[in-house]
């Protein structure tokens, strides 16, 4: 339970810095660029303990369902926050579902890269 609390800052940190730069070149044209940032600290910073602190509690890091649950889980809870808090009736469906896009995108991306982190040895628990 302590490595996973000592991880926790190194791989929010991490996970920012990949997702921030997709979000603020793939968010749809009516989000501002503060809004853009601070949906990169804020989306990670509601997902990020579930997945790296309680999800592994709850199923084992070496489980077979923790990696494909986490992986399903953040993306799903940051587009769902993402769309209460900013989607409004009034926005072009082409821009929401832009949004949700790149949200998973994002996701995608620091996975992968998180994935390619770990094997290197950059990224460990």
């Amino acid at each position: 339970m302590h490595q996973l609390w000592v991880f926790l800052p190194k791989g929010y940190l991490f996970t920012v810095c990949i997702e921030t730069p997709v979000l603020l070149i793939g968010l749809s044209p009516p989000h501002s660029w503060k809004r853009r940032l601070a949906a990169g600290i804020w989306l990670n910073a509601c997902s990020y303990p579930i997945v790296v602190i309680a999800m592994p509690l709850w199923f084992g890091i070496d489980s077979p369902a923790y990696l494909p649950v986490a992986e399903t889980f953040a993306p799903v809870c940051e587009c769902t926050l993402f769309a209460l808090a900013f989607h409004t009736a009034d926005m072009r469906r082409r821009d929401k579902i832009r949004d949700l896009i790149t949200i998973t995108l994002a996701n995608l991306a620091s996975f992968l890269l998180g994935l390619w982190a770990s094997y290197e040895g950059w990224l460990t628990m």
